[in-house]
């Protein structure tokens, strides 16, 4: 009974902690603050057991008030059962002192007599504005109002920016793209750069960056990293990065004065949305060749990397397979890099490596291991050594060729006595009766060359020729059939042509069940579609370049009487204008479905 007790107490005691374990406390402010401007410095904590945090000595910092306390509850109910959540907030207003970038070491609180720690902050104090035209905040584009005149070069642009000046061959440079606001910035139509002498590979940004605060030539901008490249030349001398053309929209403050009417309908809150042109900045990179000492053995692989390998086994069997792995890791162009040195026995057989990619793009290039797995046969017992494996790198750290080498390795191999693998691998001619052959095929009989006249007669039968000729011509003429039908698919216009009367023939099935639905927008669009979709592909023209008028013209000029142009051009402003309009709208609908298949078979019996 005691025993059941004390395990009893324990589980409580182990949920209780795993309970005050799930204690969470955060601190948040803002990346960036201005001189003389206040912002909040926040501590969240999941627990109305809360004490106080003790803050850490925030030197650079003036506390003008807190702590200010607010408690926030949440109740749910899911499958009946009912939970809640609590949460506290400490939140302090401070002041830079001086500019520059601070830490802000992690507080301490207090949550049923336990202490956490939070997690610490780094901000960047900014000088003040000398426009005072940039609202400080969580990235909001505000300040600018007025007409599009006031709309300057010094209020948006982009730059182009390089982590390095100067680079060697294949080595990674980093190209950023970086947005600097001070007007209501809406939308960036911003185009993929097209860079000669570039191997271009774009990094991933998150989708819910925030615009941050930053300054720029005494100005303090919103800013927002646009777009990432990681460049790697493929040429040596110097690269130009031309600049590119982009268009932005922002939303400038009108100075007339709103229309009440116009704000309740149509939403209008005094801005006006305005296309602004927009070019970045021309860069040059400067790229060094590689130093001519270049050694026989370099694989292409730029960077700063470490090799390492291991082997599946030291003891083995003849004709039985293992496998030895190279491991190159670092940071640099991996993609790219080529096969490590491996020089084996000559009793050993190897296959080329598989390789495996384990990286992912940074800044400074591809970070990771690239994994070459040797799959290796050795043909003879005995005691052998397996060498390192080489691969010569160029460091651009140091700018010197390096080669590194994997550890070597002793592996002991058996004669394999398995009969299966003996039996496959046996690479002996007999001329013996009844010994294995390499054919893998045993003599059963042998009758004095009677065997032999029999197959001698068999070669020059009718039989004999029947069975290599019909094949042979069955393949001839499945290849004429096969290639004159890749021929045919290879024409996408005639693809097209020859599918338009079926793909239209299935919208118009569908737009008949619409009319049983009475679904009168949905049957008109599968109508249009039908009719757009086959003059398309009928008449090979982008559904992009139709119009009204060229399709009339071209029904006319290949063979379609004016009469049936003028019906298609009827079903087509039906079904623009007859969902709209008044009537019995099932027996409009009858009567534009009853024209669309006349149409279409006139056409499809006309067009030349």
């Amino acid at each position: 009974m005691k025993r059941i007790v004390l395990t009893t107490l324990l589980f409580i005691a182990l949920i209780g902690n795993a309970l005050a374990d799930d204690v969470s406390f955060v601190a948040s402010a803002p990346k960036s603050v201005v001189m003389n401007q206040y912002f909040k410095l926040t501590y969240t904590v999941n627990s109305t057991n809360a004490k106080e945090p003790t803050l850490a000595n925030l030197t650079a910092f003036e506390i003008l008030s807190g702590p200010n306390i607010s408690t926030k509850r949440n109740y749910s109910y899911v499958n009946g059962k009912r939970s809640a959540t609590e949460e506290v907030t400490f939140t302090y207003i401070l002041m830079p002192k001086q500019e520059g970038t601070f830490s802000i070491s992690p507080a301490k609180v207090k949550v049923k007599g336990k202490e956490y720690a939070s997690n610490s902050l780094t901000i960047k104090v900014l000088p003040e504005d000398n426009t005072s035209q940039v609202s400080q905040g969580n990235g909001a584009n505000r300040g600018v109002q007025g007409s599009t005149r006031s709309i300057g070069s010094n209020d948006l642009f982009v730059r182009a920016i390089l982590s390095k000046s100067k680079v060697y061959e294949q080595e990674a440079v980093l190209l950023t793209y970086k947005i600097y606001s001070a007007v209501n910035l809406t939308n960036l139509d911003f185009p993929t750069p097209e860079l000669k002498g570039f191997n271009i590979q774009e990094i991933e940004l998150p989708q819910n960056r925030q615009f941050e605060l930053d300054n720029y030539n005494g100005r303090n901008y919103n800013t927002l990293v646009w777009r990432q490249f990681v460049l790697f030349p493929q040429e040596s001398g110097k690269i130009s990065i031309p600049p590119i053309d982009f268009e932005a929209t922002v939303a400038i403050q009108e100075s007339r004065s709103i229309d009440p009417f116009e704000m309740m309908f149509n939403g209008y809150a005094g801005y006006v949305e305005v296309k602004k042109k927009l070019k970045t900045n021309p860069l040059e990179l400067e790229v060094a060749q590689f130093p001519q000492d270049k050694p026989e053995s370099f694989s292409g692989a730029v960077g700063q990397f470490t090799l390492e390998s291991n082997i599946s086994g030291t003891k083995l069997k003849t004709d039985s397979e293992f496998t030895l792995k190279v491991i190159l890791k670092g940071t640099g162009n991996l993609k790219l890099a080529g096969n490590p040195q491996l020089e084996l026995p000559a009793e050993f057989e190897a296959y080329d490596p598989v390789i495996e990619n384990k990286f992912s793009l940074k800044a400074k290039g591809f970070t990771g291991e690239k994994i070459y797995e040797y799959l290796i046969t050795p043909k003879a017992n005995g005691t052998y050594t397996i060498p390192a494996a080489r691969m010569t790198f160029f460091n651009t750290s140091t700018g010197k060729y390096e080669t590194l080498e994997t550890q070597p390795y002793t592996v002991e191999v058996e004669k394999n006595n398995d009969p299966l693998v003996t039996t496959v691998a046996n690479t002996q001619v007999s001329k013996k009766k009844g010994e294995l052959l390499t054919t893998d095929i045993r003599h059963i009989k042998y009758d004095d060359g009677a065997a032999a006249d029999s197959k001698e007669t068999f070669f020059a039968s009718t039989l004999y020729l029947l069975l290599y000729t019909v094949p042979s011509l069955c393949v001839f003429l499945f290849l004429i059939i096969y290639r004159k039908k890749v021929a045919e698919n290879a024409n996408t216009s005639l693809v097209r042509t020859k599918k338009a009367n079926k793909v239209a023939t299935k919208r118009l099935k569908t737009a008949k069940a619409l009319i049983k639905e009475n679904r009168i927008n949905e049957f008109y669009d599968e109508i249009l579609k039908a009719m757009w979709g086959y003059t398309s592909d009928k008449l090979s023209i982008p559904v992009s370049q139709l119009t009204k008028d060229n399709i009339a013209n071209t029904l006319l000029a290949r063979g379609v009487a004016q009469e049936t142009v003028t019906r298609f051009q009827e079903i087509l402003d039906e079904g623009e204008f007859a969902r709209y309009a008044p009537g019995d709208k099932e027996a409009t609908m009858e009567k534009v479905y009853t024209m669309s298949i006349d149409v279409i078979s006139k056409m499809e019996n006309s067009i030349k």
